[in-house]
């Protein structure tokens, strides 16, 4: 590991030294000097190994290349995050793509807080930090929120608080967890908006949420046509129907089925046991995506 020794950063103007409180300043003096937590520091960019509780590994490379060569002519605006591991050894908590990019541009050194956290703290950190990003897609944001009610064992009251949100954004943020893996390829590729989602989750079928599904990819349908999709669905189940009487090992059949192949299947049967297995596709490319399923 470098030797190089790092520095309280200074010259960063009244922009960056403004969020800082000197009096809040903590100084534990070592052999090689002062080690500032919370006032912004210079630490040697070979000194600093990646995160590993990262939850974003995806970079754009284009958008790489263009950051290196803003800091190349403007510098580090915004310090990365770290954590002191030994007297000249770091961990990155947040700032990944600043300090993949500041290692392009060539720097040696690089602004950054350094702040004290454990293994949780870090994960906890990076994900939330992974969450206020702007380009995040819906299923990544809802993933994230996931790890951290799971890993770092928040509650979602806690969780809110964590990422200033409500408890119900963040329920509905949830709840695209539980749609079908199509639907949620659909909002993770940006093919499908948060509110067509919204709209699905009140379906509890999941055939017919598939169904409406195919007609929004199809149609272009608009979030409120899909209301009104949902809205017509829900006063047919409250109307009176005739009673059908179901075959519940075919139900279950049907339910794997549909999971299975991605669309609605149908199946049915009588008494003998003879009937039919119907799959439906809308598209030659769906047809080609099933007979590879069939393995025909």
């Amino acid at each position: 590991m470098a030797d190089k020794k790092w520095k309280k950063k200074t010259g960063l103007g009244r922009g960056l030294g403004a969020l800082l409180e000197d009096s809040d300043e903590k100084k534990e003096i070592s052999g090689s000097g002062a080690t500032i937590r919370g006032a912004i520091n210079e630490i040697p960019v070979e000194a600093i190994e990646v995160n590993p509780f990262q939850p974003r590994t995806d970079f754009n490379e284009e958008a790489l290349e263009e950051l290196a060569e803003s800091i190349r002519v403007q510098g580090i605006i915004q310090p990365i995050t770290v954590r002191a591991l030994s007297e000249n050894e770091f961990q990155l908590i947040s700032g990944e793509r600043r300090l993949q990019a500041s290692k392009r541009a060539g720097l040696e050194m690089i602004p950054a807080y350094i702040r004290t956290a454990d293994d949780q703290q870090m994960l906890e950190m990076a994900l939330i930090e992974n969450i206020q990003r702007e380009n995040l897609n819906a299923i990544e944001i809802a993933l994230s929120y996931q790890r951290l009610l799971s890993e770092c064992d928040l509650k979602q009251e806690q969780l809110g608080d964590r990422v200033g949100k409500n408890r119900t954004t963040v329920n509905n943020y949830l709840r695209l967890l539980k749609l079908p893996p199509d639907i949620q390829i659909a909002l993770r590729d940006n093919t499908l908006s948060m509110g067509h989602a919204r709209a699905l989750i009140s379906i509890e079928n999941v055939d017919q949420q598939l169904d409406i599904f195919k007609k929004i990819i199809n149609e272009g349908l608009s979030v409120r046509k899909v209301e009104q999709l949902v809205r017509d669905l829900s006063k047919k189940k409250e109307a009176p129907a005739a009673k059908e009487e179901v075959n519940p090992e075919i139900t279950n059949l049907q339910k794997k089925l549909t999971s299975h192949f991605g669309t609605s299947i149908k199946i049915k049967a009588d008494k003998n046991n003879k009937g039919e297995i119907k799959i439906p596709f809308v598209s030659a490319e769906e047809l080609e995506r099933i007979l590879e399923l069939l393995q025909v």
